[in-house]
């Protein structure tokens, strides 16, 4: 695996209690959970949450009979399996560059403040790609290179980087923030269709957040989603998978039947507290998490 694209690890950091609980985020919070009510279908069978961490958005799929959460991180999802148990939810620890699904296991999924962790964009979109059936839905969320912030800064010579070129930047070490064509050329090139984008966290500033209420903010920023200038801190993607129609979602009664071995690709079956690969590779399931990250010796 070192051979590979590098790997953002928050194993068992403090991300959840140092970002997101007391920390002045519940606008961008409100933002992403509307943006993903409007962006999601109705209702589904199986949808897939990568890079689920702890769980903020995990909520917000119940309209799915089934949520499968994959992290990196066992740590975040032995958090997020406390809050939300086993009925209706699979948490899987992995690479997100191998993931252990069979070809067109869900039907809709989400990548939300995940994909500027990315190195190897292209790699990790055709894995969304390979596990999504036919004209899945694919909710992709990315931090926008060409937000209006940074083009000021670049203009008075702040910046040490330009927001109008297409390549990412990558700020800080596995921190990479995207220019909307590039992003939509990529998902283009990994067989998705657009069907909208959606600017999000337009007024994502200190002095707002401390001098309005959320709700007031969150309604102005629905208004100014509507003006579709991509130029915002963030950017929403509604994309759909282009497939053949002979790619349905598996629908197996099988439990595991979704899962597959990511180092041969091969059908599972579990002994114990184990899952094994039909090459005879073993993976633990650690808390009631599948843990994919390396074999069993």
């Amino acid at each position: 695996m070192n051979d590979g694209p590098r790997i953002c690890d928050y194993g068992d950091s403090t991300y959840r209690q140092d970002f997101w609980e007391g920390q002045g985020r519940g606008y961008e919070d409100a933002v992403e959970r509307r943006a993903l009510a409007r962006l999601l279908p109705q209702s589904g069978r199986r949808l897939l949450e990568i890079g689920a961490g702890f769980g903020r958005l995990t909520g917000e799929y119940r309209m799915f009979s089934q949520v499968v959460l994959l992290d990196y991180s066992l740590e975040q999802l032995q958090y997020a399996r406390r809050r939300y148990g086993d009925d209706g939810f699979t948490y899987v620890a992995a690479d997100a560059y191998r993931m252990p699904f069979q070809s067109s296991a869900f039907d809709a999924a989400t990548m939300i403040r995940v994909i500027h962790h990315f190195e190897d964009v292209p790699a990790v979109l055709g894995q969304v790609h390979n596990a999504l059936a036919h004209s899945g839905a694919f909710v992709l969320e990315f931090a926008n290179k060409r937000n209006l912030k940074a083009m000021l800064r670049h203009v008075f010579g702040s910046n040490h980087w330009n927001p109008f070129t297409l390549p990412p930047v990558e700020f800080v070490e596995l921190n990479f923030n995207f220019h909307p064509e590039y992003m939509i050329g990529q998902a283009r090139a990994s067989g998705f269709a657009l069907r909208r984008s959606v600017p999000v966290s337009w007024l994502r500033l200190g002095l707002l957040k401390r001098a309005l209420p959320t709700s007031l903010l969150a309604h102005g920023d629905r208004a100014l989603q509507q003006t579709g200038w991509m130029i915002s801190p963030s950017i929403f993607l509604d994309l759909r998978a282009e497939k053949p129609a002979a790619a349905p979602l598996i629908a197996s009664d099988d439990p595991l039947g979704f899962l597959r071995c990511p180092e041969t690709g091969s059908s599972l079956s579990r002994s114990g507290d184990a899952v094994v690969s039909g090459s005879g590779l073993r993976w633990a399931i650690r808390d009631g998490v599948f843990d994919f990250r390396k074999p069993l010796a």
